[in-house]
């Protein structure tokens, strides 16, 4: 066979792997509101810079018919790119062959590509569309599902990892996405459940359909697996894109720097007057982000789980940073375990990549109730004390309004090493609220006054005057400075120059026993 014959044979061979998946197949793609594996790769990626491999990869079953159907590059579509210009890899499940189903030879694709993520130091980001294990292969297919789990325990920590849900994804494939760093889903078209509708009903009694048991919304807000929702896959992509923007390639190197837009000296007027006159009123923690950050663009991560604790990402100044903050429209800001659970992650994936914290305090203590104890808020709540106390990134906080007792530390206090702490001028800093404080403390002599009431309104007032302010905490060096809100942002600049060159380690071991 002449050269001539054997690069047209090749481009036979590239063809019929670029179109593994018949034109019935694909049509019903698009009907369901979906696109194709392809597709995806060329939103997400830099126009022109997909480079694929393993397009030869066929499985190698046999039993059931499967043997007569060996399609080349089975249900997955792998290689690397760039978004950017930064590196990434990706591999897109193709639900137009064999329903996305996974098989050795998939297993094999993508443990290929996550060995040389890990090699390389690249981001990967893994998009979802399968039916599931391939049954026809039987063991051989729930043991590929387990060597990708190993590879992304490995990985995590390492490589960011990304994971987006445009399709089914049932059973055990739920737990590579969940181990993963970052979740999204797109509205109406994805699912993750490990036991569907069916075997519910059958099991439990209960009814319940697809989008209400595992779609977008139930699992942003509810269960908190998913962090970001889309409305179609072309959008997800695009949220992808920015998310990767604060993202460093690995832990070994620091987040892209954007040259800001934003002047480093800009004075808020406007966040002199957020902090409402009544201590009970709200407000809102989001736009006191917004005004403080560059160009008011804060990327909140898992908006629709635990609103009372907000989480994202921003910059300032150019730099990527985590912003972690209580918020106070929201249960009035108080901490119980979804919030915990939810602020927790997002510390040690900033800690894990090299993004420095910034943290906004509003809490008036954790959320009490039964429920809140029966259902373990101790062990939850002490996974972000654990979160914080063990981040080695530069550690900033800002006392906005209040905060009251364990909650006070937990929220990156000095007494857990935070780097620096700023507070307002309406900073309340305390072991508990004025009421309670004076409840406890003059018990015996309120139950035996006769004007009761108004010896304890004195006696509240009393307290508010020493404690409900940020200067005793001040004084003993708690409070690194108190600021005015309108200079908060220059200050916190400032404060991260300075703390870039920040060396910290720990005492050596194999891994700490966090409270899971």
């Amino acid at each position: 066979m002449g050269t001539e014959a054997r690069i047209e044979e090749l481009r036979k061979l590239r063809d019929e792997a670029f179109h593994a998946g018949s034109e019935r197949a694909i049509a019903r793609q698009h009907e369901a509101g979906k696109l194709t594996a392809r597709e995806r790769i060329d939103l997400l990626l830099d126009k022109g810079s997909f480079q694929e491999v393993d397009m030869m990869a066929r499985h190698q079953a046999r039993g059931f018919g499967i043997e007569n159907q060996r399609p080349a590059g089975d249900a997955v579509v792998t290689g690397w790119g760039t978004v950017d210009g930064r590196t990434v890899f990706v591999f897109a499940e193709d639900f137009t062959v064999f329903g996305g189903s996974l098989g050795q030879a998939v297993a094999d694709k993508i443990c290929k590509l996550l060995d040389k993520a890990m090699e390389v130091g690249a981001p990967v980001i893994g998009l979802k569309d399968s039916g599931g294990a391939r049954i026809q292969e039987g063991v051989a297919a729930l043991d590929g599902y387990g060597r990708i789990f190993e590879r992304n325990v490995r990985a995590s920590g390492v490589i960011p990892q990304i994971s987006v849900i445009m399709g089914p994804c049932a059973g055990g494939a739920v737990y590579s996405p969940a181990i993963t760093d970052f979740i999204f889903q797109v509205e109406q078209t994805s699912h993750m459940f490990i036991t569907g509708p069916d075997v519910i009903k059958t099991v439990t009694g209960e009814e319940v359909t697809f989008e209400e048991l595992g779609g977008a919304h139930t699992h942003a807000s509810k269960s908190g697996v998913t962090h970001f929702v889309t409305k179609s896959g072309e959008d997800a992509m695009e949220a992808v894109r920015y998310l990767l923007s604060f993202l460093p390639q690995n832990n070994m190197e620091h987040p892209p720097y954007f040259g800001p837009t934003d002047s480093r000296d800009r004075i808020e007027d406007s966040l002199d007057l957020i902090i409402p006159d009544s201590a009970n009123q709200p407000y809102d923690m989001v736009t006191l982000i917004e005004t403080i950050v560059d160009d008011e663009e804060f990327f909140q991560v898992h908006e629709h789980f635990a609103r009372n604790m907000v989480v994202g990402f921003a910059r300032m100044d150019g730099h990527a940073v985590g912003v972690i903050a209580n918020q106070p429209a929201s249960m009035a800001g108080t901490l119980d375990i979804e919030a915990s659970e939810k602020g927790a992650r997002f510390v040690r994936f900033c800690d894990a990549f090299n993004i420095p914290l910034l943290t906004f305090v509003d809490v008036p203590g954790f959320l009490p109730g039964v429920d809140q104890e029966h259902n373990g808020i101790i062990r939850h709540g002490a996974k972000l004390l654990y979160a914080f106390c063990e981040a080695t990134v530069p550690r900033i906080s800002v006392i906005t309004r209040k905060a009251y007792g364990g909650a006070y530390l937990v929220m990156n206090a000095r007494g857990i090493r935070a780097d620096l702490v700023y507070a307002w001028p309406s900073a309340e800093i305390a072991v508990m609220g004025a009421q309670g404080a004076v409840n406890v403390i003059f018990r015996r002599e309120l139950s035996e006054t006769e004007d009761a009431e108004t010896r304890r309104a004195e006696l509240i007032t009393d307290y508010e005057r020493q404690f409900n302010n940020p200067y005793r905490a001040a004084e003993l060096g708690l409070v690194d400075e108190v600021i005015e809100p309108r200079e908060t942002r220059v200050k916190l600049i400032r404060a991260l120059d300075m703390l870039r060159s920040k060396r910290e380690t720990l005492a050596p071991r194999k891994h700490g026993n966090i409270p899971l």
